[in-house]
């Protein structure tokens, strides 16, 4: 069977692509369609951001593995990341709808599925994206705790260290003006978009420079590329595990790509610029990572005192890093504090992108009547802006973020915590190195961010297991296709995502107590419980998936 054109004719002459296509869908051209393929790959690449990911994920991934965990695993996650999109290009070209991943279950399901499919894929896509934007904006919240600390003096100088009030204010006032850079025109988010692209790349190149040539003790080439640090204090002597979890760190990052799907409506000719989008912001990703990770890693001499909590940067190790190599140096640790401003920065532009794709999947979501007070949350402005949409998504990752915290004060009326934990904050792809000072218990805070990352890769595995299985000879490709290996990559793809999700269930501590246990198949198993029980007593009443709005 030929491709289709996805191109119509009006009376003017030629409908852009994307927009042919989107009538062929039977949906209206009702948001703004100004984005160029760069555009859309900005999004994407903006929410990835290495700078963001990496830098706080990096404590982590020099405590299971050191060097070895962090360079080799970054490539095989890498690797395996492009594998899965470009299994959701491919869909994405046919598809091209701000729905994304739940509105392609659905067509791929066939009739009888369509609704299942859509309203699982949809509700693991969309409370996953609410998970990210919590936890991108809070890590930005605490680095900017752990800047005020050295700025003040350090840890061993006396300085500042922000209360969990004082850090869930700052989370509230970034969301607070994320939400308001994304009630702005699409043409000026766009301007932001590209802003935030340009600004993590020339971050990373200038950081993976800079901070080896300040520093005045540098690693040798042979403790960046086969040292492995099997040190982590966590109960965990084999090998082959802790690169497991260092592997995984790597993963955490390399998520939220599918941002360019959810802006295919704004996107001029999006059967064919969404799929670009979403492959060059994985490729380059991948590539400018990797630097980042070498260049910081060449600074790195003793691993247990970067990742010690009594050094000035309570064990937040790139902060450490940068503070040091600009202290030793010129006898002031400014310098490292600006570096550091610079990543704020990355992560600020970060959870901008990421508010953007949360509103656009809502508004999407809701124009099909899936979420409660759906006719509110799919309205335009006259910008053409989803507004309820993007306040509507502020709120809620305010919200997990503040029901941590009332979790944490309730413990700590409970017992005095005998020490501080290190747990994981997955958003965007963030791994944090956090104190149970700051946000919530361990069990509730890993829950939520859990589904982060979990959840967000099983809505991206769904409709790709649904291409290569019911929709095997039905799905009609877009201008973008992988020919005859479409099926073999997208079999590959779901193969990695079941993998990951048993992987990331592993304990990450023994022995295993209360407080150790790896919660995240209690989160994505309650997520999953949940959205099959709503289903199950309501939804299956009322909810027939995808709805077109305009007329055959």
């Amino acid at each position: 069977m030929g491709l289709p054109t996805h191109t119509a004719q009006n009376g003017s002459g030629f409908l852009d692509t994307g927009t042919a296509r989107l009538k062929e869908l039977g949906y209206k051209q009702e948001l703004k369609r100004d984005l160029s393929v760069f555009s859309n790959f900005a999004f994407s690449f903006s929410i990835i951001s290495v700078l963001t990911g990496i830098t706080t994920l990096y404590s982590t991934g020099l405590n299971f593995g050191g060097p070895v965990s962090l360079q080799y695993g970054w490539f095989i996650a890498g690797g395996f990341t492009m594998i899965v999109g470009l299994a959701m290009a491919e869909i994405c070209s046919s598809y091209p709808t701000s729905g994304g991943l739940y509105y392609w279950s659905a067509k791929l399901a066939g009739p009888n599925w369509a609704p299942f499919a859509s309203w699982i894929t949809g509700w693991f896509n969309i409370v996953g994206q609410w998970a990210v934007t919590t936890s991108v904006d809070f890590s930005l919240a605490q680095l900017i705790q752990v800047i005020i600390l050295l700025s003040t003096g350090g840890k061993n100088g006396g300085g500042y260290e922000a209360s969990k009030y004082v850090v869930i204010a700052i989370h509230g006032g970034i969301l607070l003006l994320h939400a308001a850079l994304n009630s702005l025109p699409i043409s000026l988010l766009s301007f932001f978009g590209q802003l935030a692209a340009a600004w993590n790349l020339v971050g990373v190149v200038v950081l993976t420079i800079l901070i080896p040539l300040v520093a005045t003790e540098r690693a040798s080439a042979k403790f960046v590329f086969t040292h492995f640090n099997t040190d982590n204090g966590d109960g965990i002597n084999s090998k082959a595990y802790i690169f497991v979890l260092g592997l995984l760190m790597s993963q955490y990052t390399l998520t939220g790509y599918d941002a360019s799907a959810h802006m295919t409506e704004e996107t001029k000719n999006a059967d064919k610029n969404g799929p670009k989008g979403i492959i060059s912001a994985i490729g380059i990703s991948v590539i400018f990572g990797w630097f980042y990770i070498l260049g910081i890693t060449f600074a790195v001499t003793d691993i247990s005192y970067l990742l010690s909590e009594d050094n000035d940067a309570g064990g937040y190790a790139i902060a450490e890093i940068v503070y040091l190599a600009f202290k030793r140096r010129y006898g002031s640790g400014l310098g490292g504090i600006i570096c550091l401003g610079v990543v704020a920065v990355a992560i600020f532009f970060c959870g901008m992108s990421s508010v953007t794709s949360n509103s656009r999947m809502a508004y999407a979501f809701s124009r099909d009547g899936a979420m409660p007070l759906s006719t509110l949350w799919h309205k335009v402005n006259n910008q053409e802006v989803p507004i309820n949409a993007v306040w509507l998504s502020a709120v809620i990752s305010f919200c997990m973020a503040l029901t941590d915290m009332i979790s944490n004060t309730v413990q700590e009326s409970r017992h005095r915590p005998s020490k501080k934990h290190a747990i994981f904050v997955v958003g965007q792809g963030t791994l944090l190195h956090l104190t149970s000072n700051y946000l919530g218990s361990e069990v509730a805070f890993q829950a939520m961010v859990s589904i982060a990352t979990i959840g967000l890769y099983i809505a991206y595995a769904l409709p790709i297991f649904f291409r290569v299985t019911l929709a095997r000879k039905s799905f009609i490709p877009g201008p973008f296709n992988l020919g005859r290996y479409g099926v073999l990559v997208g079999w590959i793809s779901v193969l990695w995502v079941a993998t990951i999700s048993i992987l990331f269930s592993l304990p990450v501590t023994y022995p295993i107590t209360n407080e150790t246990l790896n919660y995240t198949p209690v989160a994505v198993g309650g997520l999953l419980i949940l959205t099959i029980s709503s289903w199950i007593l309501s939804a299956r009443h009322w909810f027939r998936g995808p709805v077109t709005n305009v007329e055959s």
